[in-house]
Parts: structure tokens; sequence; C-alpha cells
């Protein structure tokens, strides 16, 4: 794939117009709602965080009986999930999940960097 191939990235306000729209097609689609629909959402996470330790454990051959069985751009696919899933899930418990990042985003930085 050429650079020419390579689609643009996404803006800020294109990746929460995508997370809203991947989570109102999975409302839309769920199997189970109120409670039990949320609990669930949250542990999809788990489920992917499961997905990059496979992913890490494959890229190094770690299992000896399956060898090397990922790469590490499965890695960071597996990543990409993690954050997507994550991202979904914040919106499943707020209809404000680009506020609620970036104010959470700030304190973190301020905490770490020393900077708002």
């Amino acid at each position: 794939m050429t650079t020419q191939d390579t689609p643009p990235a996404a803006s800020p306000s294109d990746l929460w117009s995508d997370i809203d729209a991947l989570w109102a097609w999975l409302d839309a689609h769920r199997a189970h709602g109120g409670r039990e629909g949320l609990l669930l959402r949250m542990l999809k996470l788990s489920e992917e965080v499961g997905e990059v330790a496979q992913a890490v454990i494959g890229a190094t051959g770690q299992n000896p009986r399956k060898g090397t069985s990922h790469t590490w751009d499965d890695v960071q696919s597996e990543l990409c999930d993690v954050v997507i899933t994550a991202l979904v899930a914040l919106r499943t418990l707020t209809p404000e999940p680009r506020e609620v990042f970036e104010h959470h985003l700030a304190r973190v930085r301020e905490r770490s960097l020393g900077r708002p």
C-alpha cells in the first residue's frame, strides 16, 4: 500500500462520531439490556485486553505448542480494539464521552507532565 492508498487519519471529531455510531449500532443489536447489558459491555473490554495478551504471547513465541503465531502488527490491531471498546463503553455510560475523556486526560496530563 502506498501513501496515496492510505486513508487519511480520522480527526478527533470523526473519532467521536464513529464511536457514537458504533455505540448506536451495538445498542440496536444488543442481546441483553438494562444492568446486564451494561455489565456485559464493560466485560467486553476484558475480553479485548486478553486478546492483546494472546497476541503478545504469539508475537514473542512464548507458547512452545503454538510457536510464533502472531505479529507485532497483530498486537497493534488488538490494542486498537481495546481503545475502541473502551470508548464505546464510556459512551455507554454517558452521552458526553468526549467531554468526560478530555476532562480526565487533562487531569492525567497535569498530574503526570505538570502542565494543563
